[in-house]
């Protein structure tokens, strides 16, 4: 009898397509960042923004955010226009122009007061405002004027509560509350320049920004000494309102903010004190991110 050979086929695993590029396929996610980018950092602050971390960088075959955006930097085609010219530093000629503005409304206070102008404190306290608390790239979107008039509230209603000094301290704080935030954007720019994580960004942050908080005090402490307004009034609400223009002025959410100014209103020293705390930990949050740092 013959014998009937079987022969064993062992199945062949079908090949593995080869893994797509993932870098890729975040350059197409975020071709219009990429493209209106003037150099890696922008791309960088804004995949931070993005919700792209240093370890999420890992997924794409990156130490971290920075390097991430230096080949997406490489990889994205460039027409020839002109890069975009660089933010205002401090000392140029934007800055200086509103530092000379920011002073108005001290010249305005101190000369309606030495004269004996009737409501000199309340206009003092809204030209305070409206230097003090400047539009910034947050001015857009739903109900863009809530937040100046939450402010220009809580001065209003402190200001009819601890006499026409109040207004006049507030007034005075404007410009070197506006020469020290312009003075922190500056190096909180090169710090960003100089960093390679984000990190490192934040860990270099944190000094900066309570170095500029711990200036705006000591500025507004001199304010208020200068008007003849006890400092338990006027810190908290001086405070609020520096604090206000950074988180504004560098694209924060409206939120937080607006409801620190909400409760500013609340007539008890305490919550005023607990706002302007509440306010300074956000800031804390929101300012140590690259993101809070790129070009609007």
């Amino acid at each position: 009898m013959t014998g009937t050979s079987v022969e064993h086929v062992t199945p062949v695993a079908p090949r593995r397509r080869p893994a797509g590029d993932p870098v890729k396929a975040l350059l197409h996610r975020h071709r219009a960042l990429c493209e209106r980018a003037v150099d890696p950092l922008e791309i960088a602050a804004g995949l931070e923004a993005h919700g792209i971390t240093d370890r999420t960088a890992a997924r794409f075959r990156h130490r971290d955010v920075f390097s991430l955006a230096e080949e997406l930097y490489a990889r994205t085609p460039r027409g020839d226009a002109p890069p975009t010219p660089p933010d205002a530093v401090a000392g140029s000629p934007v800055v200086l122009r509103g530092f000379g503005c920011s002073l108005l409304p001290g010249a305005l206070a101190l000369g309606t007061t030495a004269a004996g102008v009737p409501w000199a404190g309340p206009l003092s306290a809204v030209a305070a405002v409206a230097v003090l608390v400047w539009p910034g790239r947050t001015a857009g979107g739903r109900f863009p004027g809530l937040i100046h008039l939450l402010a220009a509230a809580a001065v209003g209603w402190a200001v009819h509560r601890h006499g026409p000094a109040l207004g006049v301290a507030l007034a005075v704080a404007a410009a070197p509350g506006y020469l020290i935030a312009a003075g922190f954007a500056a190096r909180a720019r090169r710090r960003l320049a100089g960093s390679r994580a984000l990190e490192d960004f934040a860990a270099g942050i944190r000094p900066l920004l309570a170095a500029a908080v711990t200036a705006f005090v000591a500025a507004a402490a001199g304010a208020a000494a200068l008007a003849g307004t006890p400092l338990a009034a006027a810190l908290p609400l001086a405070v609020l309102l520096f604090l206000t223009r950074l988180l504004l002025g560098h694209g924060a959410h409206r939120v937080p903010v607006a409801g620190a100014l909400a409760l500013a209103l609340v007539p008890i020293p305490a919550v005023q004190c607990a706002a302007a705390a509440g306010l300074l930990v956000h800031a804390f949050r929101a300012l140590t991110r690259a993101s809070a740092h790129a070009r609007p």
